[in-house]
């Protein structure tokens, strides 16, 4: 990364260094901290676990020549990770992390490592710790009316799911009328029953809580908060395709601003129907947010979203944020007065009804050539007897039916899984349509 940084020329420019709750994460961050002044950049090593849409605005405003986060984001305790963002504090894209893994290789060739002690680091001033909290906190009252939300009549109910998403709804929405309860809000790597994904399998006890407590909402944070999930106040989990469309027609109608809302292909086609409506440009990109930061980039983009819970907001960062999501629907329900349920109605009012399913299965590595060659071989000219109108294959086998459903086939880009998409005018139809593609794949 050191070596990445003195070849782009942003060495000069230092490196934020933050981490998650997981275990050992502010170890691993020191180790890389260590190794970052080593190398005679000057490093911002965060005090404590920190959000990962924090770190990411932390960079533009300290202007950085980007920021290391150790997170495994939203994937099983057993796992960390190491994320770099670049110096717009958005994902890097594929170019740049080539040349990142070039430097790793040439690495481990020579197991030549700088590294100077962190109290060392830390005397010559080389790494100083940073508390981004109040650049973060100053950013959103710009984005938000939080006077206002604070004093609403709502109760909220968060569950941070052990991550580093832990007390900023408290610390942002604390200290009026709004009432706020926070749920598996301490430090534990294990992650005890649940995986730290925002989606309603692991959201059960956010669900039965906001029914018992009769909250108004339940909102959930993943493991480094750049995903949100939200239950409504029946304690049934919106889709985070719902939660997209919505979060648009928010922006749209009830803020009134317009420009291009940009969406990745497993996403959902009401944002397309909502762009007809506001007569806004929509873009499609294939799945992951470094695709969909360069557009939103290039067109100044209202908002862009993904199928997996994660959205990023002009006047932001080119990042997902799932508290500012959160923030913003909390708005979006004090705005209209409406319950997470009624917003969803009033949705449908507009773009018609939209279900959507996703669902996973393990395969074994060696049978995805095969399982490629299946689906080319049989691809179908019709499902649930709909003609299939397009096949596309930009990423995945994507088939769009004449009546705007879909159903979509393609390996996750992380793990070990095929992953099954459909989105059409009813919870049984998405299941056909789910079934359909199971046994296309030869499940």
């Amino acid at each position: 990364m050191a070596d990445y940084l003195k070849e782009a020329s942003l060495a000069d420019r230092g490196l934020i260094i933050g981490y998650d709750t997981r275990f050992a994460s502010e170890d691993f961050a020191q180790a890389a901290a260590e190794v970052v002044a080593g190398n005679g950049i000057k490093v911002y090593l965060c005090s404590k676990a920190t959000a990962t849409p924090v770190i990411s605005y932390g960079t533009l405003v300290k202007k950085t020549g980007g920021a290391i986060i150790i997170t495994a984001s939203h994937n099983p305790a057993n796992w960390n990770g190491f994320k770099y963002k670049n110096e717009q504090g958005a994902s890097a894209p594929s170019e740049v992390t080539a040349k990142i893994e070039k430097h790793l290789s040439a690495a481990l060739t020579t197991g030549k490592i700088n590294h100077t002690p962190l109290s060392k680091a830390l005397d010559q001033g080389i790494v100083q710790h940073l508390d981004l909290m109040p650049i973060y906190v100053k950013q959103i009252n710009k984005l938000v009316d939080l006077d206002q939300l604070r004093q609403a009549k709502l109760k909220v109910i968060v569950d941070p799911m052990y991550g580093a998403g832990i007390g900023y709804f408290k610390t942002l929405l604390g200290g009026g009328t709004l009432k706020l309860v926070e749920i598996n809000s301490e430090r534990n790597p294990l992650f005890p029953g649940i995986q730290p994904e925002p989606i309603a399998i692991n959201l059960a006890k956010l669900s039965a809580l906001v029914k018992q407590q009769k909250a108004d909402v339940g909102l959930a944070t993943d493991g480094d908060a750049d995903r949100i999930g939200i239950v409504d106040e029946k304690g049934v989990f919106l889709t985070q395709l719902q939660v997209f469309a919505l979060l648009c027609l928010y922006l749209l109608e009830v803020r009134r601003e317009r420009g291009a809302l940009v969406r990745t292909l497993t996403s959902t086609t009401m944002i397309d129907r909502l762009g007809e409506i506001f007569n806004v440009p929509v873009y499609e990109t294939p799945v992951g947010f470094k695709y969909v930061a360069p557009i939103m980039l290039a067109q100044n983009a209202l908002v862009g979203g993904e199928e997996s819970g994660g959205y990023g907001f002009r006047g932001h960062v080119l990042e997902r944020d799932g508290i500012l999501a959160g923030l913003y629907f909390l708005d979006f329900m004090l705005k209209t007065g409406k319950s997470p349920s009624q917003l969803l109605d009033y949705l449908y009012s507009k773009v018609g009804p939209h279900h959507y399913q996703r669902k996973d299965f393990e395969f074994p590595e060696n049978e995805r050539q095969a399982i490629i060659k299946r689906i080319t071989d049989n691809a179908p000219q019709s499902l649930d007897g709909v003609k299939v109108a397009k096949l596309d294959t930009t990423d995945g086998f994507r088939f769009i039916l004449a009546d705007n459903s879909w159903l979509l086939i393609r390996f996750s880009g992380t793990e070990p899984l095929l992953r099954t998409y459909a989105e059409s005018d009813s919870p049984a139809r998405v299941e056909r349509l789910l079934g359909l593609g199971k046994k296309l794949a030869g499940g």
